[in-house]
């Protein structure tokens, strides 16, 4: 059996500076400590994050707080201003992606668009980027028609969002409005984890994708591989591998989410090569 490892496996970029810089923090500080909620979606990371003595978090106001780790996803400006009036340090982890899509919010807002943000409105993510947009703000994931939008439209995108998504809610914009001010906010790692992925699924006869159940990168991996690939499972662990998944196949393919540590993969590969090797 022809195993394949995804070349783009592992952290991305922003997922992995937020994590070292939370594991730095845990060995150069002591009690109070504390992440805005998960700092990424993967629980066992954050089950290591726990271990180092540094927890989540959802009450900004609590007593016990000395520093707040701001999570990859970012938060709303309100988060800011109220940390600020707290006292406490602040150590910002929001992906730097993020942070662009955030400006750029923010600067269509002040040019005077709605703006319209592609993507999922229950994604901490979007939460943020709707606090930085306005009152206007309107949030669409491509799958419904869009509400009446002004003359003046401003479109960035969740920085985990597919192409394909963004450009069918310009086309439909584009009949909507007068004026469109696009910015493509879609991170570059999430645009060549797609591409590698729908390469590698289309010749494979079983593709596993590991990551966080509530992480939105990884199931739109495990949606993409689907319309590919018939045998597609999506894994937090190793330890779901299942023997009978492997019967009749010959190409499996190994990938994973922005926030899938590189061991998971590792210990997903070592699982299924055992199982190759007692066929």
């Amino acid at each position: 059996m022809e195993i394949i490892v995804a070349g783009k496996g592992g952290f991305c970029f922003g997922v992995k500076r937020a994590v070292d810089m939370v594991f730095k923090l845990a060995e150069e500080t002591g009690k109070g400590v504390y992440t805005f909620g998960p700092l990424i979606h993967n629980p066992q990371v954050i089950n290591k994050i726990i271990e180092a003595g540094i927890h989540p978090i959802d009450d900004i106001h609590s007593p016990d707080i000395k520093s707040l780790i701001i999570r990859t996803h970012g938060v709303p400006p309100e988060v800011y201003n109220e940390v600020s009036k707290m006292g406490y340090k602040l150590v910002d982890a929001t992906c730097p992606f993020v942070k662009k899509a955030q400006h750029y919010a923010k600067t269509l807002k002040a040019e005077g668009y709605q703006v319209l943000i592609v993507g999922d409105k229950e994604h901490p993510e979007v939460k943020g980027l709707m606090g930085f947009a306005g009152d206007d703000v309107v949030t669409v994931n491509g799958s419904e028609p869009l509400p009446p939008l002004k003359k003046k439209v401003g479109i960035i995108v969740q920085t985990t969002q597919r192409i394909d998504t963004l450009e069918k809610v310009v086309l439909q914009a584009l009949s909507a409005s007068r004026e469109i001010k696009i910015y493509n906010t879609i991170c570059d790692y999430t645009a060549l984890r797609v591409n590698e992925t729908t390469e590698l699924a289309k010749d494979a006869d079983l593709v596993i994708v590991a990551g966080g159940k509530n992480s939105s990168n990884t199931t739109q991996l495990v949606t993409l591989s689907k319309k590919y690939c018939k045998n597609v499972y999506h894994i937090e662990t190793a330890s779901e591998v299942r023997a009978e998944w492997f019967e009749g196949i010959e190409k499996v393919v190994i990938t994973g989410g922005a926030s899938t540590p590189m061991w998971i993969i590792e210990e997903a590969e070592k699982k299924v090569r055992e199982i190759s090797c007692g066929r």
